[in-house]
């Protein structure tokens, strides 16, 4: 995959499965996890150039990007501004 303009493509990180107390958390009430790696990286737009790039860990908005399904793996593909911070 080769994202354009200033679009990256995220591979979310998995949701929590226990507490810090050690409950376990049941696939119904897991929330989406804002955090995840960079896997591709668009070339930017407007000659600014993309602050990520491939291997970064991110968080990002809770609603950001538009989840896809792609070689049985699900991905997040967004612009970079919807990427908070760097970890």
């Amino acid at each position: 995959m080769k994202p354009i303009n200033d679009r990256v493509v995220v591979k979310a990180a998995p949701a929590e499965e226990k507490t810090a107390g050690g409950i376990i958390i049941p696939d119904t009430v897991k929330e989406k996890p804002q955090k995840g790696e960079i896997v591709a990286v668009g070339p930017g737009k407007d000659d600014v150039k993309m602050t990520v790039k491939k291997g970064d860990t991110v968080l990002y908005g809770k609603y950001a990007g538009q989840e896809i399904s792609y070689k049985g793996e699900e991905y997040l593909i967004m612009r970079e501004d919807d990427i908070l911070v760097i970890i």
